[in-house]
């Protein structure tokens, strides 16, 4: 009995070395107490005319809920558990503020207030190594910060949560949260909170004023939902980094190319199963408690285009960058001066940070043709254009900044945004445009490849050649073909795995800085990045492949499972989940007993944290 008082008693006790996971067995356990009380806290829940919660019984439910969601980040992040108060204070505050009779004026100094004060706070956190290291290598100089600064866990989440509050506060969108327990509820609500998805002010906040509502189908829903994620999580993503990711990134050059480029289209994988499966838990969780989260992922790897995928992939990040950076910035209507200004000064850090003169005179004349373009009359008429393109990409590269505080992750942002507007591009043009442009692409890489011993080179110009021959034969098939449903499944195909193959290499930036001490992030992951780059873009020797495949062979049948599943069709999934969640309760008991004996037997001896809790 004692035995049994002293774990509990642990789990409400901070400890280092096991921080609090959805994986482990120890917050399931912790869940299933506090759901006991949470059941008996709703179960005489009393609505109002207009179809609210009793305000005594809402603050009770809310209140308690956030009190176990400041547990909770308490058993991740220890004593950032006070940064967390004070932001959810601050929009508090800032809420009822703004929504007094005030003048606009000091409405909008209110807003600036939150919105600055939330991100100096990231900022010092996040990226206080990044800028020192920007300093130095910019002037020359070798100042170092004195302290240790620890990144606090989901800071990024909750301070894009606040800021979202404060502005539609601010912009009326939404009333003010008057109840302290209320408005901490929706800053500090667990399932979410270290790793998203965002919640967006508008979407939650009604949500706080509902009495509680969970039907025999919506449980058997959220189910599905915890175990669908428990099962990306720890046989998906957890043994493609343990047996095979992770070995090729800690050191490239032990690897062939064949194992450098088979690692970039696994991590891709990895990274979709890692967060996809904690947004699939924090939703089944948050349904069980009858709220409601925003999906945050629609098979990204079906995408046809880098446009179409930032639809799909981590949708309410997608979402908040459109709504409260690019939009703000001029959308699709101008790009001002904090537009080219940001551009340039992204650019002119990355060249002063590199010192590589080709990139400096490429990034130079970038920003010079850009710039030109934007002031010289006989271009009035592209002006619109060249601004949404501008807004894009800095939507991107503050995107990819936000990911973290390195080279790597701007380099990440700036190619997806290069991406998008390459295809913003490709769209609208003619298909002999399209082929010229690409030929002569391809002929001058392979020509300058033959001149210049650069693996990039020989890398980019192969990709080219590929991309030619593909494009050549799909329109011919489209064109001359005599199955036109098949012609166009060809298409899509050719399409999705173009696109698929070219998010995948950008990720080789965003790995290669993940994970990594903000001190020594810069250099450790360019160089990362550098080694898999020459790797992948030296002489590949096919004769390994074969014994590569057989040694590796539970690690490629569960990446092509992996994807097979993904690639299913969403009428599919849907019935597959409406089935499960309409069984019979001891049918679902069965099959979550016999999925928890299989999840066990993929358990590593050290639990893998979840990728974006370092964002």
């Amino acid at each position: 009995m004692s035995d049994l008082l002293t774990y509990l008693a642990s789990l409400f006790i901070y400890d280092e070395e096991r921080p609090l996971l959805f994986t482990q067995i120890h917050f399931w356990v912790l869940f299933l107490i506090i759901y006991l009380f949470f059941g008996l806290i709703v179960a005489h829940q009393r609505r109002q005319p207009d179809g609210s919660l009793d305000p005594v019984r809402r603050v009770l439910r809310n209140g308690y809920l956030f009190a176990f969601s400041l547990l909770f980040y308490y058993k991740t992040s220890e004593k950032f558990v006070l940064l967390l108060i004070f932001s959810t204070l601050l929009g508090w505050a800032l809420g009822i503020g703004m929504d007094k009779p005030f003048s606009s004026a000091k409405r909008k100094l209110m807003c600036t207030i939150g919105v600055v004060v939330n991100l100096a706070v990231l900022c010092f956190f996040k990226y206080a190594y990044f800028f020192t290291d920007i300093f130095n290598a910019t002037f020359g100089t070798e100042y170092s910060i004195a302290i240790k600064i620890y990144l606090p866990v989901g800071i990024s989440f909750f301070t894009f949560q606040n800021i979202s509050y404060i502005v539609d506060v601010y912009k009326r969108k939404i009333p003010h949260v008057s109840n302290i327990l209320d408005f901490g509820f929706y800053t500090a609500f667990f399932p979410q909170l270290v790793a998203g998805p965002i919640l967006r002010a508008d979407q939650f906040v009604p949500q706080l004023y509902k009495p509680f509502f969970l039907s025999r189908r919506q449980f058997g829903i959220a189910v599905f939902w915890i175990c669908n994620g428990l099962i990306k999580k720890l046989i998906l993503s957890d043994y493609l980094a343990v047996n095979f990711v992770d070995r090729v990134f800690e050191n490239p050059l032990l690897y062939t190319p064949f194992e450098n480029f088979s690692a970039l289209m696994v991590y891709s994988l990895q990274v979709y199963a890692d967060f996809s499966g904690y947004t699939d838990i924090a939703i089944g969780v948050a349904m069980l408690m009858g709220f409601y989260l925003p999906v945050n992922f629609n098979s990204p790897y079906k995408a046809q285009n880098p446009t179409d995928f930032w639809r799909r992939w981590h949708m309410s990040l997608s979402r908040w960058l459109r709504d409260y950076l690019y939009i703000p910035l001029g959308g699709n209507r101008t790009a001002g001066v904090t537009s080219y200004a940001v551009l340039s000064v992204i650019l002119l850090i990355a060249a002063f940070r590199l010192k590589n003169i080709w990139f400096t005179l490429v990034v130079c004349t970038v920003i010079a043709v850009v710039l030109l373009l934007r002031f010289l009359p006989a271009a009035k008429g592209h002006r619109k254009t060249l601004g949404t393109n501008v807004n894009n990409m800095d939507t991107m590269l503050l995107g990819g900044l936000w990911h973290g505080s390195s080279f790597n992750f701007i380099t990440w942002g700036g190619l997806n945004g290069l991406g998008i507007l390459v295809h913003k591009w490709w769209r609208n043009r003619s298909w002999h445009t399209r082929f010229a442009a690409l030929a002569a692409v391809t002929l001058a890489l392979t020509i300058t490849r033959h001149l210049t011993d650069s693996p990039l080179l020989n890398l980019l110009a192969f990709c080219c050649q590929v991309l030619l021959v593909g494009f050549a034969v799909v329109y011919g098939l489209q064109r001359f073909g005599k199955y036109p449903n098949f012609n166009l499944k060809l298409s899509t195909g050719w399409s999705v795995l173009i696109t698929f193959v070219f998010i995948s290499f950008t990720r080789l930036f965003f790995r290669s800085g993940s994970n990594l001490d903000p001190a020594e992030a810069n250099e450790t992951a360019w160089r990362t990045a550098s080694q898999m780059v020459d790797r992948i873009g030296s002489h590949w020797n096919l004769s390994p492949i074969p014994d590569i495949l057989s040694n590796y062979s539970p690690v490629f049948l569960l990446f092509a499972a992996g994807m097979l599943v993904h690639w299913l069709p969403t009428r599919f999934k849907r019935r597959y989940r409406l089935w499960f969640a309409s069984m019979p309760l001891w049918l679902m008991c069965l099959l979550c007993i016999a999925l928890a004996v299989t999840l066990y037997q993929f358990v590593t001896a050290d639990l893998q944290p979840f990728i974006y809790f370092q964002f």
